[in-house]
């Protein structure tokens, strides 16, 4: 294993998640404030240790694995806080299609890999914008307070609605790339 500067960013953001449950439940008016600021700490973890990866020429097969383990793992967990925080069914649906989402793909792809399909499960696009609406909207319902007439809660709930359809949608062309392999009706099957 190597250890550089963007697989100790990402074991980084797997410390901060105990650290980020710990400040959420603080009996604190600020705690909203500080797990927020856990939070986006991580997602920009997130975003600086891939693009370091790339820039110092230091990927890994170790950051390749544990990289998005580490963000699955935030988002799950900052989500399940959510909607412990707001039991309702209109915060539980996205965040379940979300957590789900991420186990099938993150399974599809797991698979994919083992039989060499890697790649017709890469990350797209429509993911990339998933990820960053998803973060945006995980910050603004950790935030919880209006930043004067800007409603954080409502315009957070939007956006994790965006991101569980984005998710949705990426899942079904995740799935759509890979189903001739799944049914077994793949050319490189034969």
């Amino acid at each position: 294993m190597n250890w550089n500067i963007p697989n100790s960013l990402t074991l980084f953001r797997i410390i901060l998640i105990p650290v980020f449950v710990l400040v959420f439940y603080a009996p604190f008016g600020w705690s909203n404030l500080l797990s927020t600021a856990i939070f986006g700490i991580a997602a920009l973890t997130d975003w600086l240790d891939g693009y370091l990866a790339r820039r110092l020429k230091q990927s890994s097969v170790f950051g390749a694995f544990l990289d998005p383990v580490a963000d699955k793992l935030m988002v799950a967990v900052a989500l399940v806080v959510l909607v412990q925080d707001n039991p309702t069914i209109l915060f539980t649906i996205p965040s379940a299609i979300i957590i789900g989402r991420e186990i099938a793909i993150s399974a599809l792809r797991e698979w994919m890999s083992e039989i060499g399909e890697r790649t017709k499960v890469a990350v797209s696009i429509i993911g990339k914008i998933k990820t960053t609406a998803q973060m945006v909207a995980i910050l603004l319902l950790l935030y919880k307070i209006p930043l004067g007439i800007f409603p954080t809660h409502d315009i957070g709930m939007f956006l994790l609605y965006i991101a569980a359809i984005l998710t949705l949608w990426s899942m079904v062309a995740y799935i759509k790339a890979a189903w001739p392999i799944l049914t077994g009706n793949s050319t490189s099957n034969q």
